[in-house]
């Protein structure tokens, strides 16, 4: 048995062929590629029309680097839910389901081979991205290790808000019903967190219970990465904890509860009488 067969079952495999050999894969990583020049080049046109420079300021390729490492995680945030609340509703729509659980492939294979080929077709566009972070690179102010940060929270980014949307695609018949609970979650974690954690710091002396609160938004975290003094400036004095470890410690507990209960309710559980 070759390599291949020993670690890409044929529910993997079936999902590979299926994804990335369609018309619409490459057109896809095209217009993810041509969105984010745009707003790279945007911001750099912005950034020379207000300062009044005639080419772009090199001091300013770190505000860049942060503009374009936002963006890319607010694509991802949009994109994501959308690749993976159809996964288990569409075979279920399909009437595919019943024949795929007959099959010897255990609720665990079935599961982590649906996320994970949902999430390949990402990481590819998230890869394509390189050649336009090295506008960064090329001005400098950015390290390596900044970068491979980024990447690293993007990957944690997209398993957890894919175990999300595989769990509501288990638990919900109709794929458009787990597409809007997938987004509202989304939206809730993103908006009403980094929200509900300006309130409480402009309402209360300490930024503590603000602090743990912008632990819970995507963007906070992503902050942190970029600047190891933002986790100080939030709660106020010196903790041992960043924002990103906050987030980071508490959605590994939901991305790991989202994929338990997914491979707890694929199959129809009897109920006892």
């Amino acid at each position: 048995m070759n390599w291949s067969r020993r670690w890409i079952n044929p529910v993997l495999e079936k999902e590979f062929r299926l994804r990335m050999r369609t018309i619409r894969s490459p057109l896809a990583v095209l217009f993810y590629l041509a969105a984010m020049s745009l707003l790279a080049l945007g911001f750099m046109y912005m950034t020379m029309n207000n300062y009044g420079y005639s080419a772009f300021n090199p001091r300013r390729s770190q505000e860049l680097f942060y503009f374009i490492s936002g963006a890319q995680l607010v694509l991802i945030c949009f994109m994501v839910p959308g690749l993976t609340a159809g996964v288990i509703s569409g075979e279920r729509e399909k009437q595919t389901l019943n024949i795929l659980l007959t099959t010897q492939q255990s609720s665990t294979t079935i599961i982590l081979s649906k996320l994970f080929s949902s999430l390949s077709f990402m990481v590819v566009i998230i890869v394509a991205t390189l050649p336009i972070y090295s506008i960064v690179f090329l001005y400098g102010g950015i390290s390596p290790v900044q970068l491979i940060s980024v990447f690293m929270f993007y990957l944690f980014m997209m398993i957890m808000l894919g175990s999300i949307g595989v769990l509501f695609s288990t638990l919900f018949k109709k794929t458009m019903v787990a597409v809007i609970m997938t987004y509202g979650f989304t939206v809730f974690i993103s908006g009403f967190t980094g929200l509900f954690a300006i309130f409480l710091h402009s309402i209360m002396s300490s930024g503590t219970l603000a602090g743990y609160v912008l632990g819970l938004n995507p963007m906070g975290a992503l902050v942190s990465i970029l600047n190891r003094d933002f986790t100080q400036d939030v709660f106020g004095r010196h903790i041992d904890l960043q924002i990103w470890q906050i987030f980071v410690l508490f959605y590994t507990v939901v991305t790991v509860l989202a994929i338990w209960l997914s491979i707890r309710y694929l199959r129809p559980i009897l109920k006892k009488k």
